[in-house]
């Protein structure tokens, strides 16, 4: 796939993005949600040859394959490493999937009821060599947890600020202002974040367009106004702690809007199953968040 190629699948593609990104501070979590018990590596190095081990089991997988999974988002440390015999990304485009990574390096304490991205050094090198890996795009994380407007224009102006930086490189940004799903607050941040949002866009020079990653919507469809906005490509939606069955329950409400679930889509992976168990699950997994993203119901 050519970078239009990728661009017409992400904008029209009947399927959803895998997150596969988990990064240094969650991958313990990750691994023991995969049945490897902590203390079972001995320093970084081989937790994260642990975590790559298991990506790349996901895919090489028969399941994972770019009819139904239509991007994936990388850690850094996947991007850069090999499956399959191949750089991932290259792995990843040869199954028909479009390549993202993740490039944000945590987040600050919270203030006025958000986080901010903590700074980002040496991105541009980062985003050049991701481009030179076949990359498409980006993804950052931010996280609001209150209903404090100043608080999320300063997520949302972080966010353009750091997308405008991804264009200039030549890939295209998801911007991620996670809503935390278990705010007192949660439907009128919501609405907030979409205001801040629509205004930001609005007024964003060039006529370049940029990928939302948001939390599913207190109240369903609150986000059409975004998913027709005519400088988003895609909206997709993270399961922010919900379980697959509720994630996907309420994404089917909100059309317009598919899945990029990490947890949710990992969930009932283990590394003691057999190929055979391990397909399986994962493709059971796929076509429930599939159908979440491309079958829509009455909210």
């Amino acid at each position: 796939m050519n970078t239009a190629e990728m661009t017409a699948k992400i904008a029209h593609g009947n399927g959803f993005i895998a997150a596969l990104d988990q990064s240094g501070g969650s991958t313990p979590k990750a691994l023991a949600g995969y049945g490897v018990a902590d203390g079972a590596w001995d320093g970084d190095e081989e937790m994260f040859a642990l975590i790559h081990q298991m990506r790349s089991r996901i895919i090489t997988s028969p399941a994972f394959s770019g009819d139904k999974v239509i991007g994936a988002i990388l850690f850094e440390r996947t991007m850069d490493g090999m499956v399959d015999g191949k750089p991932a990304p290259q792995a990843l485009i040869e199954r028909g999937v479009v390549p993202f990574l993740k490039i944000d390096k945590g987040l600050e304490d919270e203030a006025n009821g958000v986080q901010l991205l903590k700074p980002m050094r040496g991105l541009d090198a980062l985003l050049a060599r991701a481009r030179d890996l076949g990359v498409f795009g980006t993804k950052e994380r931010s996280v609001v947890h209150l209903a404090n407007a100043a608080g999320i224009d300063a997520v949302v102006a972080q966010q353009i600020a750091v997308a405008q930086q991804v264009l200039a490189a030549g890939l295209m940004p998801i911007l991620e202002p996670e809503v935390n799903i278990k705010s007192a607050e949660r439907e009128a941040a919501d609405v907030l974040l979409r205001d801040s949002l629509i205004k930001a866009l609005d007024t964003m020079p060039g006529d370049d367009k940029v990928m939302l990653k948001l939390s599913i919507p207190a109240k369903p469809c609150a986000f059409d106004a975004l998913v027709e906005h005519p400088r988003v490509l895609r909206v997709v939606a993270l399961s922010g702690g919900f379980e697959r069955p509720q994630a996907c329950t309420e994404l089917a409400k909100n059309r317009g809007m598919i899945a990029s679930f990490s947890r949710a889509l990992l969930a009932d992976l283990r590394h003691g199953m057999s190929d055979a168990e391990f397909d399986a699950a994962l493709g059971g997994a796929i076509d429930e968040i599939h159908a979440a993203s491309t079958q829509k119901v009455a909210a």
